[in-house]
């Protein structure tokens, strides 16, 4: 079969692979996710392509035995659709292990290739992108403030509350967040009420500016998330930033938020469970 030209590598560093991201990245039909390809990805076990030592391909697998990203170069020669077989049947002694992907609609190629070997596939994730036609975004009647380091702290508790996310994760998260300008906190009577977050991208992307925001338990239901969402929308369009953010499926208060605050829903992550033989 094809794939025998191939060499599949182990790799420990991602430098190596910056322009076939970059391939990746433009071949898609919209933006990915912000949070899986960039907060995700970085921490999967990346696997590269080479024929005749050529670099044609590479794909990511997280820890849980998940194909994040899949991309063969069109120029290779190997089947993408052998080779793809081949990691999904779990016999590739280098990769080893692998019980399906997450896979994104904006990828068709990628999901294609998810599909042809599933055994079951369910939406994981909506994603928005992009402002209702007609929709004002200056219309959030709210301010919202740009957190501080001095503030740190109490934006980490307020999270780990509200959600549930390790304390000592969301210090590093946080903590860069505000170093880039990019955390902003709601505020009623002195009390921080809900957060808002407007990610750029370093690379690839650079066109979108990615939402994000937790209202606290007690103030849910108040109409606070939508309001937040349009102001983090007229934050990005003031920068001519297209917005973009994403909701799991079973969350259906944001989801109700996100379409309030006039964002589109045109694609979908979904988890694909690989057929084993």
């Amino acid at each position: 079969m094809a794939y025998t030209m191939l060499n599949i590598v182990k790799l420990d560093t991602l430098d190596t692979l910056h322009s076939l991201k970059a391939e990746y990245f433009a071949q898609t039909h919209a933006p990915l996710d912000g949070m899986w390809h960039f907060g995700f990805v970085p921490m999967s076990q990346h696997y590269a392509f080479y024929e005749s030592d050529v670099l044609v391909g590479f794909c990511c697998v997280n820890s849980e035995g998940y194909l994040l990203q899949y991309f063969l170069s069109p120029q290779a020669s190997t089947s993408a659709s052998d080779l793809f077989t081949l990691i999904a049947q779990q016999d590739s002694k280098v990769i080893g292990e692998v019980c399906g992907a997450f896979v994104s609609s904006c990828d068709p190629s990628f999901l294609a290739l998810s599909l042809d070997n599933a055994a079951s596939s369910s939406v994981n994730t909506l994603l928005y992108c992009g402002v209702k036609q007609g929709v004002n975004s200056e219309e959030a009647g709210i301010e919202l403030t740009l957190a501080t380091d001095e503030c740190l702290s109490l934006y980490v508790d307020f999270a780990a509350q509200a959600i549930g996310a390790p304390k000592e994760w969301l210090t590093g998260y946080y903590g860069n967040l505000i170093a880039r300008n990019e955390l902003f906190g709601y505020w009623q009577d002195g009390e921080l009420v809900a957060t808002g977050e407007r990610r750029k991208f370093d690379e690839f992307q650079t066109q979108y500016a990615d939402l994000g925001m937790i209202v606290s338990a007690q103030h849910r239901g108040q109409g606070i998330a939508t309001k937040v969402l349009k102001a983090l929308i007229a934050n990005a369009v003031a920068e001519q930033l297209i917005p973009m953010c994403s909701t799991e499926k079973t969350n259906i208060g944001a989801q109700r938020a996100i379409e309030k605050a006039g964002l589109v829903s045109k694609h979908r992550l979904l988890q694909v469970q690989f057929e084993t033989l």
